[in-house]
């Protein structure tokens, strides 16, 4: 099944990819709004080999112009995720930003460009007032993939499951985006045995989402590691990064040891080399912003 986006946003919660007449736009979520990659918005309007040196030259052209201080003040530089997996700082720009920045660009999409950043902040607000719409809309993005029905069930308590955590390690001092992926990995290991980059390596995956090709057992044991590791944090007044990294150990630890007692009794391991690769990958979902992939 190869599945096709017109003009539709593709993450709908917290995440950082949305798609564009197919074309991926990375996006964060910063001080309450958008900000999209001006790099990607200009690839997509202008099909430049290289966008990040036409977003040079349109602002050396744009600097000649009288309100470009005012325009440029307004983009900032945010992390997103490169093809190589790591993040490093670029321009970003809200949608009135953008939208200005469009007015420079001669494209043809320029007009179709404009109503999707339209839509996309729409969808936006209304997830905000209605959060289940964001889960209406994940489900359906996973089903239109060609997930199964009982797997998707899973991921997306397993996506609220991660939540609940992460945003208790942010109550508890957890800051830097380093610390979340070291926990996590720390969880991970302790479940599984493997860092998510070796479990990624594992399952021959590159820059996929590790726990969309994770299996539904996989699944199980990830969401019985990070919720132990919630209650243990709160029961024990985790604070700061010592703690909780303390606190995921022990979570890690209790999923790990279920895992190899069910594999004792089935005589069958849990961990697998199994993934969805073979369904359509037109669509990347990252529900939430810090996950296991690093």
């Amino acid at each position: 099944m190869n599945v096709k986006s017109q003009g539709r946003s593709i993450d709908p919660t917290t995440g950082k990819l949305v798609v564009f007449e197919d074309k991926q736009i990375r996006r964060v979520f910063h001080n309450g709004e958008w900000f999209f990659s001006i790099i990607d918005i200009v690839e997509v309007l202008t099909g430049s080999p290289n966008p990040r040196r036409y977003w040079s030259n349109l602002k050396i052209q744009l600097s000649k112009k009288e309100g470009f201080n005012e325009l440029y003040s307004k983009t900032v530089q945010l992390k997103f995720e490169s093809s190589d997996g790591k993040k490093y700082r670029t321009d970003a720009a809200n949608t009135e930003t953008l939208l200005r920045i469009i007015q420079s660009i001669p494209s043809p999409k320029a007009e179709p460009f404009k109503r999707w950043l339209a839509k996309v902040g729409y969808e936006r607000i209304q997830e905000i007032e209605n959060p289940e719409l964001a889960t209406q809309r994940t489900r359906a993005l996973y089903k239109a993939k060609g997930y199964p029905d009982d797997w998707i069930e899973k991921r997306l308590r397993g996506i609220a499951i991660r939540e609940e955590l992460t945003t208790e390690w942010e109550n508890r001092g957890i800051e830097q985006e380093r610390d979340y992926a070291i926990l996590t990995a720390e969880i991970s290991k302790a479940t599984f045995g493997m860092t998510p980059s070796d479990y990624k390596k594992h399952k021959g995956l590159k820059q996929e989402n590790l726990r969309d090709h994770m299996t539904d057992l996989e699944l199980i044991f990830s969401m019985l590691g990070e919720a132990s590791t919630k209650e243990i944090a709160v029961n024990q007044n985790a604070q700061g990064f010592i703690e909780n990294k303390a606190a995921a150990q022990s979570g890690g630890r209790i999923a790990g040891d279920a895992r190899k007692q069910l594999e004792k009794e089935s005589k069958k391991p849990v961990i697998s080399k199994a993934n969805y690769l073979g369904l359509a990958s037109s669509i990347d979902v990252h529900p939430i912003e810090i996950e296991t992939d690093k």
